[in-house]
């Protein structure tokens, strides 16, 4: 049943923890700089003709504790996917890391290493300290673009295109959907520049990285800080083979975007991910009612209504 389904995916993790944002939106709502939005995957700061494009994540403990190499991994794609989902490009890197001993962060450095490699984007600098009492790892990110794809842009009749990189596995701890570490790094490296080419070549001005919180997490972020709503047609959304879709919908990919396209050009940006061999399909449609509803076969649930309950508390109203 839709309504089952719609109330675990409410409290899963995912979810819960893009509601912690909202401590942030409620004292940082209010700052001076109108000129950039909040809510977005990275801050866009005006620059010349175009912006720079400064974002960071922080890392699970228990990621870093489990499974540091891929922990420092998923610290360097995690912030390159943010830069892209923008319409930008990565220029350096920066890490703020803490340990308790020298020896403890080998496999952490390795594994940001591999990824500032594959990625071919450099780690300039940052902090290091290996005489705390934990363990812990950020990374931030300086990218430009020239123009954005941006979370504020979703309209009322556009379609909704997930892209979704399927060739890969999960880990076996978490719902990290691995399509990158065993991947040839310059087929990474394409796939990611089709993000750039939709923003210049006008094909697509709004977007989102699956996140952490899922596609229904990260379709919750959309349509708030672009004050729409929308139907979510879990039947057309692209899935791996054997893969449960509870489990999906709240599952990070490790190339994922969620657009929202005028319908007129929804063919253009299915060719380009579809000739790279990547999904990309029509899983929705953005409705002027601040409500996501899911839909399946001939079932529909009301999900969420953003008019009653925040996600993140980022939106246009607060910016």
């Amino acid at each position: 049943m839709l309504a089952d389904l719609a109330n675990r995916l409410r409290q899963s993790m995912g979810i819960l923890h893009k509601q912690d944002i909202q401590v942030a939106a409620r004292g940082l709502g209010d700052q001076w700089n109108q000129s950039i939005l909040l809510g977005d995957d990275c801050a866009a700061i005006p620059d010349g003709n175009g912006y720079l494009l400064l974002a960071a994540e922080g890392m699970l403990p228990q990621l870093i504790e489990s499974d540091p190499w891929f922990a420092g991994w998923c610290a360097v794609m995690v912030n390159v996917s943010d830069i892209y989902s923008m319409g930008g490009e990565a220029i350096a890197i920066v890490d703020t890391l803490w340990s308790e001993s020298p020896d403890s962060i080998t496999e952490l450095l390795a594994g940001m290493k591999a990824a500032s490699q594959a990625y071919q984007v450099p780690i300039v600098g940052g902090h290091t300290n290996c005489r705390s009492i934990y363990k812990a790892l950020s990374v931030a990110i300086l990218g430009r673009a020239q123009n954005l794809l941006t979370s504020f842009n979703a309209q009322p009749h556009d379609v909704l295109l997930a892209a979704i990189d399927l060739r890969g596995q999960y880990h076996p701890d978490y719902s990290f959907w691995n399509a990158a570490t065993n991947a040839d790094p310059p087929r990474l490296r394409e796939n990611l520049a089709i993000l750039p080419y939709l923003a210049n070549s006008g094909l697509c001005d709004a977007a989102k990285d699956i996140s952490m919180g899922g596609l229904i997490g990260t379709l919750l972020m959309l349509m708030e800080t672009s004050n729409c709503g929308a139907v979510l047609n879990l039947d057309q959304i692209p899935i791996p083979a054997n893969v449960d879709l509870e489990r999906w919908l709240t599952s990070f990919p490790s190339y994922g975007f969620l657009m929202s396209v005028r319908p007129e050009k929804v063919a253009a940006i299915q060719n380009l991910f579809h000739a790279q061999d990547l999904a990309c399909a029509a899983v929705g449609q953005v409705q002027k009612s601040p409500q996501v509803i899911l839909r399946s076969q001939d079932q529909s649930h009301l999900f969420w209504d953003l008019s009653q309950q925040a996600l993140t508390g980022f939106s246009q109203a607060i910016n």
